[in-house]
Protein backbone atom coordinates (compact mmCIF):
# COMPACT_ATOMS: atom_id res chain seq x y z
CA UNK A 1 0.00 0.00 0.00
CA UNK A 2 1.05 3.60 -0.61
CA UNK A 3 -0.77 6.56 0.87
CA UNK A 4 -0.76 10.34 1.21
CA UNK A 5 -1.67 12.16 4.39
CA UNK A 6 -3.65 15.26 3.32
CA UNK A 7 -3.72 18.24 5.67
CA UNK A 8 -5.90 21.34 5.36
CA UNK A 9 -5.00 23.65 8.19
CA UNK A 10 -7.17 26.61 9.17
CA UNK A 11 -6.54 29.29 11.76
CA UNK A 12 -8.22 27.20 14.47
CA UNK A 13 -8.67 23.81 12.83
CA UNK A 14 -6.95 20.90 11.11
CA UNK A 15 -8.96 18.93 8.56
CA UNK A 16 -7.22 15.73 7.52
CA UNK A 17 -7.60 12.64 5.37
CA UNK A 18 -5.46 9.61 4.58
CA UNK A 19 -5.80 8.63 0.92
CA UNK A 20 -4.89 5.18 -0.41
CA UNK A 21 -3.19 5.90 -3.76
CA UNK A 22 -3.83 2.40 -5.10
CA UNK A 23 -7.62 2.55 -4.72
CA UNK A 24 -7.91 6.37 -4.49
CA UNK A 25 -10.17 5.91 -1.49
CA UNK A 26 -10.12 7.57 1.91
CA UNK A 27 -8.80 5.30 4.65
CA UNK A 28 -9.62 7.77 7.40
CA UNK A 29 -10.32 11.43 7.95
CA UNK A 30 -11.51 13.92 10.46
CA UNK A 31 -11.41 17.43 11.86
CA UNK A 32 -9.80 18.99 14.91
CA UNK A 33 -11.62 22.21 15.80
CA UNK A 34 -11.31 25.19 18.14
CA UNK A 35 -7.52 24.97 18.30
CA UNK A 36 -6.18 27.63 20.66
CA UNK A 37 -9.67 28.46 21.90
CA UNK A 38 -10.74 28.02 25.53
CA UNK A 39 -12.41 24.63 25.81
CA UNK A 40 -10.99 23.53 22.47
CA UNK A 41 -9.39 20.23 21.63
CA UNK A 42 -5.80 21.51 21.42
CA UNK A 43 -3.83 24.50 22.66
CA UNK A 44 -1.96 24.97 19.39
CA UNK A 45 -1.45 23.32 16.00
CA UNK A 46 1.51 21.24 17.19
CA UNK A 47 -0.68 19.71 19.86
CA UNK A 48 -3.48 19.42 17.31
CA UNK A 49 -1.25 17.46 14.93
CA UNK A 50 -0.24 15.05 17.71
CA UNK A 51 -3.95 14.59 18.42
CA UNK A 52 -4.59 13.81 14.73
CA UNK A 53 -1.89 11.13 14.73
CA UNK A 54 -3.26 9.70 17.98
CA UNK A 55 -6.75 9.48 16.52
CA UNK A 56 -5.45 7.74 13.43
CA UNK A 57 -3.74 5.16 15.61
CA UNK A 58 -6.98 4.68 17.55
CA UNK A 59 -8.60 3.95 14.18
CA UNK A 60 -5.93 1.33 13.56
CA UNK A 61 -3.86 3.43 11.16
CA UNK A 62 -0.17 3.89 11.87
CA UNK A 63 1.16 6.18 9.13
CA UNK A 64 4.62 4.59 9.36
CA UNK A 65 3.11 1.24 8.30
CA UNK A 66 1.05 2.59 5.37
CA UNK A 67 3.88 3.25 2.94
CA UNK A 68 3.36 6.99 3.36
CA UNK A 69 4.54 8.68 0.17
CA UNK A 70 3.97 12.27 1.22
CA UNK A 71 2.10 14.70 3.39
CA UNK A 72 0.08 16.97 1.10
CA UNK A 73 -0.83 20.44 2.33
CA UNK A 74 -3.46 22.76 0.94
CA UNK A 75 -2.11 26.31 0.60
CA UNK A 76 -4.46 29.00 -0.62
CA UNK A 77 -2.14 31.58 -2.19
CA UNK A 78 0.87 30.65 -4.31
CA UNK A 79 1.09 33.97 -6.13
CA UNK A 80 2.97 33.99 -9.42
CA UNK A 81 5.79 31.91 -7.89
CA UNK A 82 4.14 28.49 -7.69
CA UNK A 83 2.47 26.95 -10.72
CA UNK A 84 2.33 23.37 -9.47
CA UNK A 85 2.75 21.14 -6.40
CA UNK A 86 6.01 21.96 -4.63
CA UNK A 87 8.18 20.06 -2.18
CA UNK A 88 8.28 22.02 1.06
CA UNK A 89 11.66 23.31 2.17
CA UNK A 90 12.58 26.09 4.56
CA UNK A 91 12.83 28.40 1.54
CA UNK A 92 9.33 27.41 0.37
CA UNK A 93 8.01 28.06 3.87
CA UNK A 94 9.54 31.53 3.68
CA UNK A 95 7.86 32.13 0.31
CA UNK A 96 4.47 31.04 1.66
CA UNK A 97 4.98 33.39 4.58
CA UNK A 98 5.85 36.26 2.23
CA UNK A 99 2.72 35.60 0.19
CA UNK A 100 0.61 35.95 3.34
CA UNK A 101 0.25 39.63 2.45
CA UNK A 102 -2.02 38.48 -0.41
CA UNK A 103 -4.00 36.00 1.75
CA UNK A 104 -3.73 37.15 5.37
CA UNK A 105 -6.63 34.97 6.54
CA UNK A 106 -5.36 31.78 4.91
CA UNK A 107 -1.62 31.48 4.26
CA UNK A 108 -0.52 32.00 7.89
CA UNK A 109 -2.90 29.23 8.98
CA UNK A 110 -1.75 26.95 6.16
CA UNK A 111 1.87 27.59 7.12
CA UNK A 112 1.21 26.85 10.78
CA UNK A 113 -0.17 23.45 9.76
CA UNK A 114 2.84 22.76 7.54
CA UNK A 115 5.27 23.51 10.34
CA UNK A 116 3.35 21.37 12.83
CA UNK A 117 3.21 18.44 10.40
CA UNK A 118 6.89 18.72 9.47
CA UNK A 119 7.77 18.64 13.16
CA UNK A 120 5.57 15.58 13.75
CA UNK A 121 6.61 13.74 10.57
CA UNK A 122 10.15 14.93 9.74
CA UNK A 123 11.14 11.88 7.68
CA UNK A 124 8.32 12.14 5.11
CA UNK A 125 8.33 14.53 2.12
CA UNK A 126 5.88 17.40 2.53
CA UNK A 127 4.23 18.96 -0.52
CA UNK A 128 2.39 22.26 -0.85
CA UNK A 129 -0.54 22.20 -3.27
CA UNK A 130 -1.72 25.72 -4.09
CA UNK A 131 -5.31 26.77 -4.80
CA UNK A 132 -3.95 29.30 -7.27
CA UNK A 133 -1.66 26.96 -9.23
CA UNK A 134 -4.26 25.68 -11.72
CA UNK A 135 -4.84 29.27 -12.83
CA UNK A 136 -1.17 29.86 -13.66
CA UNK A 137 -2.17 29.29 -17.31
CA UNK A 138 -4.35 32.42 -17.40
CA UNK A 139 -3.22 34.67 -20.25
CA UNK A 140 -2.06 38.21 -19.39
CA UNK A 141 -5.27 39.66 -20.82
CA UNK A 142 -7.24 37.66 -18.24
CA UNK A 143 -5.09 38.24 -15.16
CA UNK A 144 -4.17 41.90 -15.65
CA UNK A 145 -6.15 44.67 -13.96
CA UNK A 146 -6.35 48.01 -15.78
CA UNK A 147 -4.53 50.10 -13.20
CA UNK A 148 -1.08 51.71 -13.21
CA UNK A 149 1.17 48.85 -14.29
CA UNK A 150 4.17 49.85 -12.15
CA UNK A 151 2.01 50.15 -9.05
CA UNK A 152 0.37 46.77 -9.77
CA UNK A 153 3.73 45.06 -10.28
CA UNK A 154 5.23 46.57 -7.13
CA UNK A 155 2.38 45.28 -4.98
CA UNK A 156 1.55 42.07 -6.90
CA UNK A 157 -1.93 43.24 -7.83
CA UNK A 158 -3.39 40.87 -10.44
CA UNK A 159 -5.93 38.09 -10.78
CA UNK A 160 -4.80 34.81 -9.22
CA UNK A 161 -7.99 32.75 -9.00
CA UNK A 162 -8.80 30.13 -6.36
CA UNK A 163 -10.51 26.73 -5.93
CA UNK A 164 -7.89 25.48 -8.38
CA UNK A 165 -7.67 21.92 -7.07
CA UNK A 166 -11.44 21.57 -7.42
CA UNK A 167 -11.59 23.07 -10.91
CA UNK A 168 -8.73 20.83 -12.04
CA UNK A 169 -10.26 17.66 -10.62
CA UNK A 170 -13.75 18.38 -11.93
CA UNK A 171 -12.70 19.44 -15.43
CA UNK A 172 -10.67 16.24 -15.80
CA UNK A 173 -13.59 14.13 -14.59
CA UNK A 174 -15.88 15.92 -17.06
CA UNK A 175 -13.65 14.89 -19.96
CA UNK A 176 -13.65 11.31 -18.66
CA UNK A 177 -17.45 11.25 -18.41
CA UNK A 178 -17.68 12.55 -21.96
CA UNK A 179 -15.22 9.85 -23.07
CA UNK A 180 -12.96 12.38 -24.78
CA UNK A 181 -9.31 13.39 -24.36
CA UNK A 182 -8.92 16.26 -21.90
CA UNK A 183 -7.06 18.32 -24.49
CA UNK A 184 -10.13 18.28 -26.73
CA UNK A 185 -12.72 19.40 -24.16
CA UNK A 186 -13.80 22.95 -23.34
CA UNK A 187 -15.76 23.27 -20.12
CA UNK A 188 -17.26 25.85 -17.80
CA UNK A 189 -16.91 24.66 -14.21
CA UNK A 190 -19.17 26.17 -11.56
CA UNK A 191 -17.82 25.52 -8.06
CA UNK A 192 -20.81 26.60 -5.99
CA UNK A 193 -20.35 26.27 -2.26
CA UNK A 194 -20.32 28.84 0.53
CA UNK A 195 -17.46 30.22 -1.52
CA UNK A 196 -18.18 30.14 -5.24
CA UNK A 197 -16.23 30.55 -8.45
CA UNK A 198 -16.53 29.90 -12.17
CA UNK A 199 -13.69 28.85 -14.46
CA UNK A 200 -13.40 28.52 -18.22
CA UNK A 201 -11.21 25.50 -19.00
CA UNK A 202 -9.85 25.02 -22.51
CA UNK A 203 -8.22 21.65 -23.14
CA UNK A 204 -7.45 21.13 -19.45
CA UNK A 205 -6.07 24.64 -18.86
CA UNK A 206 -7.69 27.50 -16.99
CA UNK A 207 -8.09 30.49 -19.32
CA UNK A 208 -10.47 32.64 -17.26
CA UNK A 209 -11.78 32.52 -13.70
CA UNK A 210 -14.09 34.66 -11.60
CA UNK A 211 -12.15 35.06 -8.34
CA UNK A 212 -9.42 37.67 -8.55
CA UNK A 213 -6.55 38.91 -6.43
CA UNK A 214 -8.56 37.56 -3.49
CA UNK A 215 -11.51 35.14 -3.21
CA UNK A 216 -13.89 38.13 -2.91
CA UNK A 217 -14.33 38.91 -6.60
CA UNK A 218 -16.82 37.21 -8.91
CA UNK A 219 -19.95 35.28 -8.03
CA UNK A 220 -22.34 36.03 -5.18
CA UNK A 221 -21.43 33.74 -2.26
CA UNK A 222 -22.76 32.77 1.14
CA UNK A 223 -21.31 35.79 2.93
CA UNK A 224 -19.18 37.48 0.22
CA UNK A 225 -20.48 40.11 -2.17
CA UNK A 226 -18.65 39.09 -5.32
CA UNK A 227 -18.41 41.81 -7.97
CA UNK A 228 -19.17 45.35 -6.82
CA UNK A 229 -18.32 48.80 -8.16
CA UNK A 230 -15.24 49.93 -6.15
CA UNK A 231 -16.68 53.44 -6.05
CA UNK A 232 -19.54 52.09 -3.91
CA UNK A 233 -16.96 51.53 -1.17
CA UNK A 234 -15.64 55.08 -1.49
CA UNK A 235 -19.25 56.26 -1.17
CA UNK A 236 -19.86 54.16 1.96
CA UNK A 237 -16.61 55.43 3.45
CA UNK A 238 -17.55 59.08 2.86
CA UNK A 239 -21.28 58.94 3.57
CA UNK A 240 -21.73 56.08 6.07
CA UNK A 241 -18.42 56.62 7.83
CA UNK A 242 -17.28 53.02 7.32
CA UNK A 243 -13.54 52.49 7.69
CA UNK A 244 -11.50 50.10 5.59
CA UNK A 245 -11.58 47.33 8.21
CA UNK A 246 -15.36 47.66 8.48
CA UNK A 247 -15.76 47.56 4.70
CA UNK A 248 -13.52 44.50 4.50
CA UNK A 249 -15.56 42.69 7.16
CA UNK A 250 -18.85 43.72 5.54
CA UNK A 251 -17.89 42.50 2.06
CA UNK A 252 -16.40 39.21 3.24
CA UNK A 253 -18.58 38.22 6.18
CA UNK A 254 -21.86 40.14 6.06
CA UNK A 255 -22.61 40.39 2.34
CA UNK A 256 -23.67 37.87 -0.31
CA UNK A 257 -26.76 35.80 0.42
CA UNK A 258 -26.49 36.66 4.11
CA UNK A 259 -26.49 40.38 3.46
CA UNK A 260 -29.38 40.17 0.99
CA UNK A 261 -31.64 37.81 2.90
CA UNK A 262 -30.29 37.14 6.38
CA UNK A 263 -29.50 33.56 5.32
CA UNK A 264 -26.21 32.17 4.00
CA UNK A 265 -27.29 28.53 3.50
CA UNK A 266 -28.88 27.85 0.12
CA UNK A 267 -31.25 25.25 1.56
CA UNK A 268 -32.70 27.80 3.97
CA UNK A 269 -32.84 30.40 1.23
CA UNK A 270 -34.76 28.18 -1.21
CA UNK A 271 -37.21 27.16 1.53
CA UNK A 272 -37.84 30.82 2.38
CA UNK A 273 -38.21 31.72 -1.29
CA UNK A 274 -40.71 28.93 -1.80
CA UNK A 275 -42.66 30.25 1.22
CA UNK A 276 -42.94 33.65 -0.44
CA UNK A 277 -40.17 35.58 1.35
CA UNK A 278 -39.38 38.57 -0.90
CA UNK A 279 -35.83 39.09 0.38
CA UNK A 280 -35.03 35.43 -0.18
CA UNK A 281 -36.52 35.57 -3.68
CA UNK A 282 -34.39 38.58 -4.60
CA UNK A 283 -31.26 36.99 -3.14
CA UNK A 284 -31.84 33.80 -5.14
CA UNK A 285 -32.43 35.79 -8.31
CA UNK A 286 -29.29 37.90 -7.83
CA UNK A 287 -27.25 34.76 -7.15
CA UNK A 288 -28.47 33.03 -10.31
CA UNK A 289 -28.24 36.19 -12.44
CA UNK A 290 -24.54 36.56 -11.61
CA UNK A 291 -23.79 32.92 -12.47
CA UNK A 292 -25.59 33.22 -15.82
CA UNK A 293 -23.62 36.40 -16.52
CA UNK A 294 -20.37 34.45 -16.17
CA UNK A 295 -21.64 31.45 -18.13
CA UNK A 296 -22.41 33.71 -21.09
CA UNK A 297 -19.09 35.52 -20.83
CA UNK A 298 -17.11 32.29 -20.64
CA UNK A 299 -19.00 30.78 -23.56
CA UNK A 300 -17.85 33.79 -25.57
CA UNK A 301 -14.25 33.39 -24.36
CA UNK A 302 -14.12 29.67 -25.16
CA UNK A 303 -15.91 29.91 -28.50
CA UNK A 304 -17.04 26.30 -28.19
CA UNK A 305 -18.39 24.77 -24.99
CA UNK A 306 -18.58 21.00 -24.60
CA UNK A 307 -19.67 20.82 -20.97
CA UNK A 308 -21.02 22.95 -18.16
CA UNK A 309 -20.29 21.36 -14.81
CA UNK A 310 -21.82 21.93 -11.37
CA UNK A 311 -19.84 20.98 -8.28
CA UNK A 312 -19.39 21.69 -4.52
CA UNK A 313 -22.17 21.84 -1.92
CA UNK A 314 -24.72 23.97 -3.76
CA UNK A 315 -23.74 22.83 -7.24
CA UNK A 316 -23.99 19.16 -6.35
CA UNK A 317 -27.13 19.30 -4.22
CA UNK A 318 -29.39 22.19 -5.27
CA UNK A 319 -31.60 21.19 -8.20
CA UNK A 320 -33.44 24.58 -8.05
CA UNK A 321 -30.17 26.48 -8.54
CA UNK A 322 -29.07 24.28 -11.45
CA UNK A 323 -32.47 24.60 -13.14
CA UNK A 324 -32.56 28.38 -12.72
CA UNK A 325 -29.01 28.78 -14.05
CA UNK A 326 -29.68 26.71 -17.19
CA UNK A 327 -33.24 27.88 -17.89
CA UNK A 328 -33.56 29.47 -21.33
CA UNK A 329 -29.99 28.72 -22.43
CA UNK A 330 -31.06 26.61 -25.40
CA UNK A 331 -29.50 29.23 -27.69
CA UNK A 332 -26.15 28.29 -26.14
CA UNK A 333 -26.86 24.64 -26.88
CA UNK A 334 -27.86 23.69 -23.32
CA UNK A 335 -31.12 21.76 -22.89
CA UNK A 336 -31.85 20.68 -19.32
CA UNK A 337 -33.39 17.28 -18.55
CA UNK A 338 -35.59 18.41 -15.66
CA UNK A 339 -36.27 14.89 -14.42
CA UNK A 340 -32.58 13.99 -14.35
CA UNK A 341 -31.79 17.28 -12.64
CA UNK A 342 -34.40 16.73 -9.93
CA UNK A 343 -33.26 13.18 -9.10
CA UNK A 344 -31.74 12.94 -5.61
CA UNK A 345 -28.37 11.35 -6.32
CA UNK A 346 -24.81 11.96 -5.21
CA UNK A 347 -22.88 10.39 -8.07
CA UNK A 348 -21.54 11.83 -11.32
CA UNK A 349 -24.41 12.35 -13.71
CA UNK A 350 -25.62 14.02 -16.89
CA UNK A 351 -28.54 16.41 -16.42
CA UNK A 352 -28.97 17.55 -20.02
CA UNK A 353 -31.05 15.91 -22.75
CA UNK A 354 -29.45 13.73 -25.45
CA UNK A 355 -30.21 16.50 -27.98
CA UNK A 356 -28.26 19.12 -26.01
CA UNK A 357 -25.14 20.30 -27.87
CA UNK A 358 -23.54 21.15 -24.52
CA UNK A 359 -23.54 18.41 -21.88
CA UNK A 360 -24.62 19.60 -18.44
CA UNK A 361 -23.02 17.57 -15.66
CA UNK A 362 -23.04 17.25 -11.90
CA UNK A 363 -19.66 16.01 -10.67
CA UNK A 364 -18.83 15.78 -6.94
CA UNK A 365 -15.51 17.43 -6.25
CA UNK A 366 -12.76 15.67 -4.34
CA UNK A 367 -10.07 18.15 -3.40
CA UNK A 368 -8.39 15.76 -0.96
CA UNK A 369 -7.88 13.18 -3.69
CA UNK A 370 -6.56 15.85 -6.04
CA UNK A 371 -4.08 17.04 -3.39
CA UNK A 372 -3.00 13.43 -2.80
CA UNK A 373 -2.46 12.87 -6.53
CA UNK A 374 -0.46 16.05 -6.97
CA UNK A 375 1.61 15.35 -3.86
CA UNK A 376 2.52 11.89 -5.10
CA UNK A 377 3.44 13.32 -8.51
CA UNK A 378 5.68 15.97 -6.94
CA UNK A 379 7.52 13.35 -4.87
CA UNK A 380 7.94 10.87 -7.71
Amino acid sequence: MSAVFVVNSGSSSIKYQVVDLDTESALAGGLIERIGVDGGEAANHEEGMRLVLSRLEEDGLRLAELGLVAVGHRVVQGGARFSGPTLVTDAVEADIDDLAALAPLHNPANLTGIRAARAALPDVPHVAVFDTAFHATLPPAAYTYAIDSDLAAAHRVRRYGFHGTSHKFVSERAAAVLGRPLTEVNSIVLHLGNGASATAVRGGESVETSMGMTPLEGLVMGTRSGDIDPAALFHLHRKAGLGFEELDAMLNRRAGLLGLSGRSDMRDLVAARDAGDERATLAFDVYVHRIRHYVGAYAAQLGRVDAIVFTAGVGENSAPVREAVLAGLETLGIVLDREANAARRRDERVISTPSSRVTALVIPTNEELEIARQSATAVR
